[in-house]
């Protein structure tokens, strides 16, 4: 994993953690393709999932393939911790 992938992702979740959408939607992808940061759909679900809810046009698509790869334990989950980001 390069450097400039690792330092791009503590820079895009520090943004997605204050609710910016393209911010959200780019981490939401890097989590899925593992660009930067172990791959985990469950993350790569949450972050697209909220960046779906604030509207972002490519992210229903987005996430609609990762879930193609889960389980639907991981879905709840990933649905869970977006719902929890959501209510903090």
């Amino acid at each position: 994993v390069s450097q400039d992938l690792t330092e791009a992702v503590e820079w895009y979740r520090k943004a997605a953690e204050q609710e910016n959408v393209n911010a959200q939607f780019e981490l939401g992808f890097m989590y899925a393709l593992g660009n930067g940061v172990a791959q985990d759909y469950v993350l790569a679900h949450m972050w697209l999932n909220l960046s779906v809810a604030q509207g972002h046009k490519d992210a229903r698509e987005g996430r609609d393939l990762v879930a193609e790869r889960m389980t639907s334990e991981q879905i709840a989950s990933a649905q869970r911790m977006a719902r929890e980001f959501s209510n903090r």
